[in-house]
């Protein structure tokens, strides 16, 4: 399984953008220089797929404003892609651009792939400017993310890459107090935050 920390393979991504209404074919390395989000779901006509794809089609613009790029992938095709779009009411005026992990490829490398189902797990990856990984979160198929969460993870790491010795604590939001730690706080961080 990729760590953290470790810099990923410049794979290939089988795209359909739904703005352009189009597929494009991209390698991971043409996203450096931004942070580069990976939201991998089950499968196109699912569930709680739509609901987490609604959440954060509505928050794009503001990842986009964080220098983020977003890129959703299953192990559906882009037709199928294209389709969802065009049948689910939630989604609606979804601009983000969907991957096809049709050879399965990419769940494997991040180590998501259910064999059982063909599908990939429920898995979000962010991926720095210059193509570290910084984040892996996987939850259980019946349970939805949150952008409004995502998107605080992607400040946090932009602060903390352009502010170095600093943390993000817990819930915090940017904008907030921060810590740097140090020997000095070591068993007075509440007093520290006040």
């Amino acid at each position: 399984m990729i760590q953290l920390e470790t810099k990923i393979e410049n794979l290939a991504l089988n795209i359909y953008d739904p703005k352009k209404d189009e597929i494009i074919t991209k390698l991971t390395n043409e996203y450096e220089g931004k942070r580069l989000v990976l939201l991998f779901y089950p499968a196109d006509f699912t569930f709680v797929c739509p609901t987490e794809l609604k959440d954060l089609g509505k928050s794009y613009k503001e990842f986009k404003d964080q220098n983020a790029e977003v890129l959703v992938v299953s192990t559906d095709t882009v037709f199928s892609h294209k389709r969802r779009i065009e049948t689910e009411m939630l989604l609606k005026e979804f601009e983000i651009p969907m991957v096809s992990d049709r050879t399965t490829e990419l769940s494997k490398y991040f180590s998501i792939f259910n064999e059982k189902s063909g599908n990939a797990e429920r898995g979000t990856f962010i991926i720095s400017p210059d193509g570290v990984l910084k984040s892996i979160e996987i939850v259980t198929e019946p349970i939805g993310r949150s952008a409004h969460e995502l998107l605080r993870k992607v400040q946090a790491l932009e602060f903390v890459r352009s502010n170095p010795g600093h943390a993000c604590p817990a819930s915090r939001n940017i904008g907030l107090k921060t810590l740097k730690p140090s020997l000095n706080i070591a068993g007075h961080v509440g007093e520290e935050l006040e």
